[in-house]
């Protein structure tokens, strides 16, 4: 068997079926960017590889993937954080022109190579915990100018750094202030003038449906014009209130319901029957310091994939690190730290569309793999501040983390 990378010596958390799936003395044979073999060593074939990599006893897991994350922006609200603390709410601070709308003024303003340059350090750093698939959305711009300009920026990125980036269109936000009490209006203009233009930058269109944003019948008519464009759909649901956004994603085919903290059995249920994922953000709800969470038993109960990911965003989730994400899930949510992983890597490769080539350690997958110096996977879910991610591959190739 001719390939480009041996990787032996290593103990290999396939992660298939959601599941640790811990191959002890194991070895993996990569050719051309695909897995090609994976197993016990004892077992491998004979090999002819460009480069043999000792992996010294490593644990292996596949590349991790933050599916939630809104990286691209202009400044930052660290005023409102304080304002949070001395009392002010969300829906307080976006009624007084705070919130998206602070981050929508500044992200007009700075330019696509501002907004790079911005974007880079925060991308570094999901990266050197290992991700090697990010999920970025739009909506700070909430023009078609400006929306199209955050999709550049992203492109940037993936041109600049060896991370995977999938595109998200989410014009449907909230509601600019050039369109106050106009709302039918913007809505016509992302289904008439921006999803055209967007199709074919983008993969996945997504809507923020709450009292403060958008309506179920906005979200639909918006779902409806994505549907026809050839585009998946993903939704913020269920966040402050509950208002049936996950029931109606999840029978449009939604690859994804997020955040989900007021969901109810109905909207589940949906979920369920539809494969939808629930992606739990619990940066969010840390930093909101909110005490009602999604409800981890009826999803578990029920069957339901759950992804987890940073929502790394300027104002209610300044996180960029998926470990400390992972040990959130845990703590806030009740995950188990083999959920956390799963929710990081094959159900995250789901919300996404990607299940087919990422996610797990299999034969035909994607070589996209971390070497981790822990002695169990749980560690990754257990330490705080601390990284032990050793060396990243994507697509078979060994990155180079500085």
């Amino acid at each position: 068997m001719k390939a480009d990378l041996l990787l032996q010596d290593v103990r290999i958390v396939t992660m298939v079926g959601g599941r640790y799936g811990l191959i002890e003395n194991a070895a993996l044979v990569v050719h051309e960017g695909i897995i090609r073999w994976v197993g016990e060593a004892l077992a491998l074939p004979q090999v002819q590889a460009r480069t043999v990599l000792a992996g010294r006893r490593r644990l292996v897991t596949p590349g991790l993937i933050d599916c939630h994350t809104h990286l691209v922006y202009g400044g930052n609200r660290a005023a409102e954080f304080e304002q949070r603390l001395l009392g002010a709410t969300y829906e307080e601070l976006a009624a007084a022109g705070g919130g998206i709308m602070a981050t929508v003024k500044a992200t007009r303003r700075t330019s696509a190579e501002a907004l790079a340059a911005a974007a880079r350090p925060r991308l570094r750093t999901l990266l050197r915990e290992g991700v090697t698939t990010v999920e970025i959305k739009t909506g700070y711009g909430l023009d078609l100018e400006t929306e199209l300009k955050m999709v550049r920026v992203m492109e940037m990125l993936e041109e600049d750094l060896p991370v995977e980036i999938a595109k998200t269109f989410l014009g449907a936000h909230a509601l600019p202030p050039e369109y106050r009490r106009r709302a039918e209006a913007y809505v016509d203009l992302v289904c008439d003038q921006m999803l055209p233009q967007m199709a074919e930058r983008v993969e996945a269109v997504d809507v923020f449906c709450e009292a403060i944003a958008f309506t179920p019948a906005q979200t639909q008519r918006i779902f409806g014009r994505a549907l026809e464009h050839g585009l998946s759909i993903r939704i913020h649901a269920e966040q402050l209130s509950n208002l049936g956004g996950a029931l109606l994603a999840a029978g449009m085919g939604a690859t994804s319901a997020d955040h989900l903290e007021y969901l109810d059995g109905a909207g589940a249920r949906a979920m369920a029957a539809a494969e939808t994922v629930g992606v739990l953000l619990p940066g969010a709800l840390y930093t909101l310091r909110e005490t009602r969470r999604p409800p981890v038993d009826l999803l578990r109960r029920l069957g339901v994939p759950m992804a987890v990911a940073t929502d790394a965003n300027p104002g209610t989730s300044p996180c960029f690190s998926i470990l400390t994400t992972m040990n959130m899930a845990c703590v806030l949510l009740g995950l188990t730290p083999e959920e956390a992983l799963a929710g990081v890597t094959v159900h995250a490769a789901r919300a996404l569309g990607r299940a087919g080539r990422l996610g797990t350690i299999e034969v035909d997958k994607q070589a996209d793999l971390v070497l981790w110096d822990v002695e169990t996977p749980a560690e990754l879910a257990y330490y705080i501040g601390y990284n032990p991610c050793s060396q990243v591959i994507k697509r078979g190739r060994s990155l180079t983390l500085s």
